[in-house]
């Protein structure tokens, strides 16, 4: 994005509503992934309570840092990713 501290365009403003967007969808697919491999098991089999009680809660804990880990990966990388103030121009020497 813009260094200067400048107003953002409306494409940076959309290249960052779409970013957000894929953040987001793709940390509540990861999440909810990782959910049901952990918990799965639980759910679906008659196991003891206390591996039961161990796959719920390991779940419910992995599950939010996953899904906050993974949102704040992607926003992240799309910060950092440098964009030429120039298209077409890949260093100063250009």
């Amino acid at each position: 994005m813009t260094s200067h501290g400048g107003r953002r365009t409306q494409a940076e403003r959309d290249a960052m509503t779409v970013e957000i967007g894929y953040a987001l969808c793709s940390a509540a697919f990861a999440a909810a992934v990782v959910f049901g491999a952990v918990a799965g098991p639980a759910l679906l089999f008659d196991l003891p309570d206390t591996p039961e009680r161990l796959l719920l809660r390991a779940a419910l804990v992995l599950t939010p840092v996953l899904f906050v880990a993974r949102v704040v990966s992607v926003l992240l990388r799309f910060r950092s990713a440098a964009q030429p103030s120039q298209p077409g121009r890949t260093s100063p020497d250009s």
